[in-house]
């Protein structure tokens, strides 16, 4: 288990969710509120978002600190913040989201020298799988028919740059031009299982590099 204050230069899958489960993005101006959000607090604690995804009563992010204490510090200011203005525009008081946030450091495997060269992972590699999970939840969930067509994910602005606001840029790796068949597939049981035993644990998910 790697502390949340030990996680500078570790891809890291950070979820929090509405306290009870209770609906928290109730219309596209709460979305659009929170990803405004993430923009003002880049501002203040640079944060690399390789993946993102709201969802009614919570969210997925995968970042990517630079130093340690970063993430600690970067998401102390957006879930006060955010709670904030929630609050100022739907009124009501008291915790908004579940508590601290759930975290897990995604381990990469290393890979081949052809594969560095061409800039390429394989659809294997731990950071691919934890990508196809945050970016595939509204198919999961039933609120889209594809992964794209959700417009609150880093998904939506991949296929469709134009949507896209100016902090969000592709880091950490690069998609695969079929990236969106290799999100809209199923994942197994078996790798759905090990993802959310993760996230109840906050274990690392993924092999250690060789």
């Amino acid at each position: 288990r790697i502390a949340r204050g030990q996680t500078g230069g570790l891809f890291t899958h950070v979820i929090n969710r509405g306290n009870g489960r209770q609906e928290i993005f109730g219309d596209a101006e709460d979305y659009a509120a929170f990803a405004r959000l993430l923009a003002d607090v880049n501002g203040r604690t640079p944060m690399r978002i390789v993946s993102f995804c709201l969802m009614p009563n919570h969210f997925h992010l995968i970042v990517w600190p630079h130093e340690d204490g970063d993430l600690s510090q970067w998401i102390q200011w957006l879930m006060s913040t955010h709670v904030r203005h929630h609050q100022q525009r739907h009124g009501g008081s008291g915790h908004l989201w579940q508590g601290r946030f759930k975290s897990f450091v995604i381990k990469r495997r290393r890979p081949t020298a052809a594969q560095r060269g061409a800039g390429l992972l394989r659809v294997g590699d731990p950071i691919i799988q934890v990508a196809r999970y945050v970016e595939r939840n509204p198919v999961r969930a039933g609120l889209a028919e594809s992964a794209e067509q959700w417009p609150w994910s880093s998904l939506r602005w991949w296929s469709n740059p134009a949507a896209a606001p100016s902090f969000w840029q592709e880091v950490g790796f690069h998609r695969p031009q079929d990236w969106l068949s290799v999100v809209n597939e199923p994942q197994s049981e078996a790798e759905l299982t090990a993802l959310r035993q993760c996230v109840a644990s906050g274990r690392p998910f993924g092999e250690k590099p060789s």
